[in-house]
C-alpha cells in the first residue's frame, strides 16, 4: 500500500528539506492544516501580531540561516496585511515563501465573505504564484523553493484551498530540480575583461545585493586586494568588502553628502566593474553618472539589466564570484590610483561624518558602535537616522546591517532584529528606529517578550518625520503632516515586559547599552534628540 500524507505536508516537508526551521505569521481557520503540517515537519510556527512584521522576521531568518523565509497568512485581510513585506522581498531580492489559505474554488462561486483573488493581488510583487492542487503538491512545493532561490531570489506565493490542504497525496516526493551550476564568462568577453583590467589605471568596483546573495564576499575581497581596486557598495551590500580595509569606500546611494564625494570619484575611473550591482538600490543622484561609450564598464549580474538607469560596455550574465575569479586569472596586478586619490576620498568622507558630536544622531550612532561588541548585528529602519547610520556604522562582513534598501519601507527594523535574534541567539542584536517607524510596529514587542528574545531597540525620539520635515523645509514649504506627540518609549518597552530607558547624553546611553547587552529581556532605549538634529548631517 502506497504511503500517503496531506498535501500541506508535502509543502512543509519540502521546506524543511530546504533548511527552513521557522515560519512566521498569524493563523486563521483557512491555514490551520498548514500550521499543523509545518509543526509536524519540524518547522516552528512563530505567532506574530501583524503579517507585515512576519515577513520581515522571515527575511531576517533567511539572512542568518540561508534557508528561504516563510510567511503564513490567512484569507483576505491576512494576506493583504503582508503585501508591504512581500513587495520588499521582491525588490530586495529575498527568497520568501508566502503561504496563504483560501476557500475552495466551488465554494467561492457563491461564498464571498473575505474572498478575493490572492494570486491576482500578488502577481506583480512575486516571482511566481501558485494555487495548490493535490495531484501536483510535491511539484508545486519544489517549484516554489527553486524559483524563490534560483537566479535573483524573491518571493513565491502558494495559495492553499482548505480541502486541498487535507487531501491525501503520495508521501514520496518527486525528484527535486538540480541546482544550476555557477557560470563564468569565456571567449571574447573574457579576453576583453582581462585586457581592460590589465590596463586600467583608475579602476573602481561597485558591489551590490546580487553579489551578497551569491556569497561572493571572499572572492570580491581577494579580487579587489590583488588588483588594487577601491570598492563602493550599496547599503544592502555593506561589508561585502571589509570597511576597515584601505580600499573600502563604504556604502553609497542615499546620502547626498556622501554621494557628493563618491560620485565624482567614480566618474574619474577608467574602468568600472559592477559586481552584482542592482540599481534598484540607488537614488536619482546615481542615474547616468557614466557614459559607457566613454568609460569602460563591465556589468556582472544575475539577470540582464533592462532598467536603463545605467548601461555597460560589456554585459556578463553570470555568477559574480566565478566571473571575477576567472577574469583575475589572466590579468596581472598593477598599481592604481597612484596620486593618492583613494586615501583623499576616505579622509574627506571621514571629515563629512565626524564622530565627536557631544549629543545628537551622530553621537548616538558612534556611542553604539564604540560600546556594542564588534560582531553585533544591526537592523535599521527607513528615515534620516538610516542615512546617517549607514555611512557611520562599520561593517567588516556582509549581513550585519540589515535594512530595506529598494522599497525603503518603514517599520522593518524591529522585526528584522527579532528574527535575527531568534536565529542567532548568541549574537548581540540591535535595531535602530525613528520614533514614527517604531510606533508602526510596537505591538511586536509582545512577540519578543513571548519568545524570550533579548534584542536592543534604540529609538531616535524627536517627535517628527525628520527626513520628510527636512525636505519640506528645503523646499520652503509650510510645516504640515510631519509632527506628532512625543511619547514615552521607555515606558512602552516596560509595559510589554521588557526593560525601558530614556537617555539624553552619551554617558547615559553607554550605561544603558552596557546593561542591555547582558539583560534577561529585550531593552528599549529612547534617545531624545532636538528637532532639526539632522540638519547638515546627511
Amino acid at each position: 500500500m502506497t504511503a500517503t500524507c496531506r498535501a500541506a505536508d508535502a509543502i512543509a516537508r519540502r521546506l524543511y528539506a530546504a533548511g527552513c526551521r521557522h515560519a512566521f505569521g498569524m493563523p486563521g481557520g483557512e491555514v490551520l492544516t498548514l500550521v499543523d503540517a509545518l509543526e509536524a515537519a519540524g518547522i516552528t510556527f512563530v505567532l506574530c501580531k501583524h503579517e507585515n512584521a512576519a515577513g520581515f522576521m522571515a527575511e531576517a531568518a533567511w539572512h542568518q540561516t540561508g534557508a528561504p523565509g516563510i510567511m503564513v497568512a490567512t484569507i483576505g485581510p491576512g494576506i493583504l496585511n503582508g503585501v508591504n513585506s512581500i513587495a520588499n522581498a521582491l525588490q530586495d531580492r529575498v527568497p520568501l515563501i508566502v503561504l496563504s489559505g483560501c476557500v475552495d474554488a466551488d465554494e467561492a462561486q457563491t461564498y464571498t465573505h473575505q474572498v478575493l483573488d490572492h494570486s491576482a493581488a500578488l502577481q506583480e510583487i512575486t516571482k511566481a504564484t501558485f494555487r495548490l492542487s493535490a495531484g501536483a503538491a510535491h511539484v508545486i512545493a519544489d517549484k516554489a523553493v527553486t524559483i524563490a532561490t534560483e537566479g535573483r531570489p524573491g518571493p513565491v506565493h502558494i495559495d492553499v484551498p482548505i480541502s486541498v490542504a487535507d487531501a491525501p497525496v503520495a508521501a514520496t516526493p518527486s525528484a527535486p530540480r538540480a541546482a544550476a551550476a555557477a557560470t563564468a564568462p569565456a571567449g571574447a568577453a573574457l579576453d576583453t575583461a582581462r585586457d581592460w583590467l590589465a590596463t586600467a589605471q583608475r579602476p573602481v568596483m561597485i558591489v551590490g545585493v546580487d553579489a551578497m546573495n551569491e556569497n561572493a564576499s571572499a572572492v570580491i575581497t581577494a579580487f579587489a586586494t590583488r588588483h588594487n581596486i577601491p570598492v563602493v557598495t550599496t547599503y544592502k551590500a555593506k561589508g561585502m568588502f571589509p570597511e576597515d580595509a584601505p580600499l573600502a569606500i563604504g556604502g553609497a546611494g542615499l546620502s547626498p553628502k556622501a554621494d557628493a564625494l563618491i560620485v565624482p570619484f567614480v566618474q574619474q575611473a577608467d574602468l568600472i566593474i559592477c559586481a552584482g550591482y542592482d540599481p534598484i538600490e540607488m537614488r536619482p543622484g546615481w542615474r547616468d553618472i557614466w557614459d559607457p561609450r566613454q568609460t569602460r564598464v563591465i556589468d556582472i549580474t544575475a539577470e540582464p539589466n533592462h532598467h536603463y538607469m545605467h548601461q555597460a560596455t560589456l554585459n556578463i550574465i553570470a555568477n559574480c564570484a566565478a566571473s571575477l575569479a576567472t577574469i583575475s586569472e589572466g590579468a596581472p596586478p598593477r598599481e592604481t590610483w597612484t596620486a593618492g586619490e583613494v586615501a583623499t576620498l576616505k579622509s574627506a568622507l571621514a571629515d563629512a561624518f565626524p564622530t565627536d558630536a557631544e549629543w545628537g544622531p551622530a553621537a548616538i550612532i558612534d556611542t553604539c558602535a564604540q560600546t556594542l561588541p564588534r560582531d553585533t548585528i544591526a537592523s535599521v529602519d527607513s528615515g534620516a537616522h538610516r542615512i546617517l547610520l549607514s555611512q557611520m556604522w562599520p561593517c567588516t562582513q556582509p549581513r550585519v546591517l540589515i535594512q530595506s534598501t529598494a522599497l525603503c519601507t518603514m517599520g522593518c527594523a524591529l522585526p528584522l532584529a527579532m528574527g535575527t535574534k531568534l536565529c542567532a541567539p548568541d549574537r548581540t542584536v540591535v535595531s535602530f528606529s525613528g520614533d514614527a517607524g517604531f510606533l508602526m510596529i510596537a505591538g511586536e514587542l509582545s512577540t519578543a517578550a513571548e519568545l524570550g528574545l533579548k534584542p536592543i531597540f534604540v529609538v531616535f525620539v524627536d517627535a517628527s518625520l525628520a527626513l520628510i520635515e527636512l525636505k519640506q523645509r528645503q523646499r520652503q514649504m509650510r510645516n504640515a503632516a510631519v509632527d506628532f506627540g512625543k511619547h514615552d518609549f521607555a515606558a512602552i518597552g516596560r509595559a510589554f515586559g521588557g526593560a525601558g530607558l530614556e537617555v539624553h547624553n552619551r554617558a547615559d546611553l553607554q550605561a544603558a547599552l552596557t546593561e542591555a547587552i547582558t539583560a534577561d529581556t529585550f531593552t528599549v532605549i529612547a534617545c531624545v534628540i532636538e528637532r532639526g538634529a539632522y540638519d547638515g548631517l546627511i
